[in-house]
């Protein structure tokens, strides 16, 4: 939807809890001053342009196997997660929330959506310095709260949450970058890769030390699919039965890239392929359906040798 809405930008989907922890204490194991209040957005969006400031809106979704009476409780309570995180100017982040209807007895699936705009969610650098992505992630310790502008004299309560204020737009960038990467590089299994990009409060910890395969996903595996080159790992398990392979991973350069911390870069190669890159179909030389993202990140299916069965899409059930 925003892909449309702005076609000369790319949209990342960026786990907000993470993103946060860079910033914030979220619950009573996190070191600091607490954010106490457990409502917050599942997610953020960030629409980007290399260069360039990224608009950062909280993204807050819910579901139900219910009505449309549901879907629209959802959506009230969901405002609540997507307004404990402001990004500049009070009352202005744009946000968005979904509630998706799923019925039990086979029905059409619906998703209820609704857009808050604002003028707000811009990390432009009006203050302090301009964004370098390819510097290291930096903890920060970000007082809770968001402030309301005051009124004449009196400066209102603060009211709970975690607000980005101008002068932490450019290190905000920054950690949504290193977070998108960190979680990236998860999806390959490269725990050394994956902890370069995050921060003490946010797990670098658990991706360091010995990667074995008896105790994680290990980026161990290469495969040719579509003609290029990626690697990533592979995970063996049983599907109705049959014996599955799955690759996780990521293109070659890319994971060069990010491996040695070249953000800038990285986005550079990602946002020049985000509309020749993404497919989704049957790649015979795998055996088995490959879907490719616009971040080079991909995922293939394939029964595993000897056995009779063929795994074509719409087939898994």
């Amino acid at each position: 939807m925003l892909g449309s809405r702005f076609p000369d930008h790319s949209v990342t989907i960026v786990p907000a809890d993470t993103a946060l922890r860079v910033g914030w204490a979220l619950n009573s194991r996190d070191k600091g001053e607490k954010v106490k209040y457990r409502y917050r957005p599942q997610y953020f969006v960030e629409v980007w342009r290399p260069g360039e400031p990224s608009l950062t809106i909280p993204l807050a979704c819910k579901g139900n196997h219910s009505d449309s009476a549901t879907s629209a409780e959802q959506l009230a309570s969901a405002s609540a997660h997507a307004e404990a995180v402001h990004i500049g100017p009070w009352n202005e982040t744009p946000g968005l929330l979904f509630s998706t209807q799923l019925p039990t007895d086979g029905g059409t699936m619906t998703v209820h959506a609704l857009q808050a705009p604002g003028s707000g969610g811009r990390l432009s650098p009006a203050e302090g310095r301009e964004p370098s992505l390819n510097a290291p992630p930096f903890q920060a310790n970000v007082m809770p709260d968001i402030h309301p502008p005051a009124e004449g004299l009196v400066a209102p309560e603060p009211v709970r949450g975690c607000h980005v204020q101008p002068k932490d737009y450019a290190w905000f960038q920054e950690s949504l970058a290193h977070t998108t990467a960190a979680d990236l590089m998860a999806f390959t299994g490269s725990g050394h890769a994956t902890a370069r990009h995050l921060t003490d409060r946010q797990g670098r910890k658990r991706f360091t030390g010995l990667e074995h395969a008896a105790s994680m996903s290990v980026q161990d595996a290469a495969h040719t699919l579509f003609g290029s080159e990626y690697v990533g790992t592979d995970h063996v398990f049983r599907l109705n039965g049959p014996r599955v392979e799955a690759f996780s991973g990521v293109d070659e350069n890319t994971f060069r890239l990010l491996t040695r911390g070249d953000i800038e870069g990285y986005r550079i190669l990602v946002h020049a392929s985000r509309h020749v890159r993404p497919r989704l179909t049957f790649d015979k030389d795998w055996g088995g359906p490959v879907s490719v993202h616009a971040d080079g990140s991909v995922l293939a299916l394939r029964l595993l040798p000897g056995q009779d069965e063929e795994l074509r899409p719409g087939s898994v059930r």
